[in-house]
C-alpha cells in the first residue's frame, strides 16, 4: 500500500521561502511519477510540479511558479521536496503531492491521472 504525507507547511509573509517535503512509503517509489498540486478555498485543484519516474525525464512547473519554485525526488529517501521561493499570497492554499503508477506525459498536470495522495499541508502568505 502506498501512502503519502506532506510536511512543512506554515505561514510566511510576502517574498519569503519554504520548503515542503512530501515521504512516501510502499514498494517501487522510482517508478512512481510525482506532482505537487495545490487547491485555494472555492477553486479547483492546481498543478504545481511535476518529476516522473522510471529514469524519464519528465521535469517541470506550472508557468504561475516558473522561477520561484523547484522540486526534486530522492530515490534513496522515498521523499520529494517542493521549494517555494519569492512567495505571493495568491500562493497561499493547501499543497498536496501525488504519485501515479502510469502517468503519461500529456496527463501529468491533471489530478485524475494520479492514483495516491497526501492528506495535504496548508500554506499561507500573509504579512
Amino acid at each position: 500500500q502506498v501512502q503519502l504525507v506532506e510536511s512543512g507547511g506554515g505561514m510566511v509573509p510576502p517574498g519569503g521561502s519554504l520548503g515542503l517535503s512530501c515521504k512516501v512509503t510502499g514498494s517501487a517509489f522510482n517508478t512512481y511519477t510525482l506532482a505537487w498540486f495545490r487547491q485555494a478555498p472555492g477553486k479547483e485543484r492546481e498543478f504545481v510540479a511535476v518529476v516522473a519516474g522510471s529514469g524519464r525525464s519528465d521535469r517541470y512547473v506550472a508557468d504561475s511558479v516558473k522561477g520561484r519554485f523547484t522540486m526534486s525526488r530522492d530515490n534513496r529517501k522515498n521523499t520529494v521536496d517542493l521549494q517555494m521561493n519569492s512567495l505571493r499570497a495568491d500562493d497561499t492554499a493547501v499543497y498536496y503531492c501525488a504519485a501515479g503508477r502510469r502517468v503519461i506525459s500529456s496527463s501529468q498536470r491533471r489530478p485524475s491521472a494520479y492514483d495516491y495522495w497526501g492528506p495535504g499541508t496548508q500554506v499561507t502568505v500573509s504579512s
